[in-house]
């Protein structure tokens, strides 16, 4: 792993991935429970050394975050943390979403050019992957997307066709007597379609439906 193969003897290296997509950051894996806390840490700062590597595509190195005067609010929660210095390098994807590996280290200048040039080895060849895994994702959230789309779609569809049975009225003044409900008690219109839906359902009485 890589993480091992940066470590010290007794100083070891902290390594996580964190996901950029949407403008919202979150670690997608983790070397150890104390790099995820520490990759959550920066992601809840909003901003950091591996965050500005993600949005700017770039190697960040902070020698030593108790005198490098960015992210100061992010630099002394880490340094409370043990954390001494940082590396951020980006993955090459394409598309929106963006990614870096994040490294952390409790040794003050960590991180050498060599070092470096062996992380930026590994991001480039574990890239590939991780774009493959991103677009599986992003597939597999479309089709959660348009199933949702698809059974809203559904049910406003039935509850119109109810209000037009019940009220002997067009699909248009079927359509604005469900929109006109929905503002007037505050309600989603997917919600409301629904709750008439189950109501007809149900076999209760059916009445005429009125904002």
């Amino acid at each position: 792993m890589l993480a091992d193969r940066l470590s010290h003897g007794d100083r070891p290296a902290w390594c996580a991935v964190s996901l950029l997509r949407e403008k919202r950051a979150g670690t997608v894996t983790s070397s150890s429970p104390q790099a995820e806390a520490l990759d959550e840490l920066q992601n809840g700062f909003s901003d950091g050394p591996c965050l500005t590597a993600v949005r700017e595509h770039t190697v960040v190195r902070v020698g030593d975050v108790r005198d490098d005067p960015r992210w100061p609010d992010f630099h002394a929660a880490a340094a409370d943390q043990g954390v001494r210095s940082v590396l951020g390098v980006p993955f090459d994807l394409m598309g929106d979403a963006k990614a870096g590996l994040n490294l952390y280290s409790p040794t003050t200048h960590d991180f050498t050019p060599d070092m470096i040039e062996m992380v930026r080895h590994e991001v480039r060849h574990a890239s590939t992957a991780l774009q493959l895994a991103v677009r599986l994702a992003q597939h597999q959230e479309a089709a959660h997307d348009l199933h949702a789309a698809m059974s809203s779609r559904t049910v406003i569809d039935l509850a119109v066709g109810i209000i037009m049975g019940q009220s002997r009225c067009s699909r248009e003044d079927a359509v604005a007597i469900l929109k006109a409900a929905s503002s007037h008690r505050n309600v989603k219109l997917r919600d409301l379609a629904a709750e008439l839906v189950a109501s007809v359902d149900s076999h209760e009485p059916g009445t005429h439906f009125e904002p």
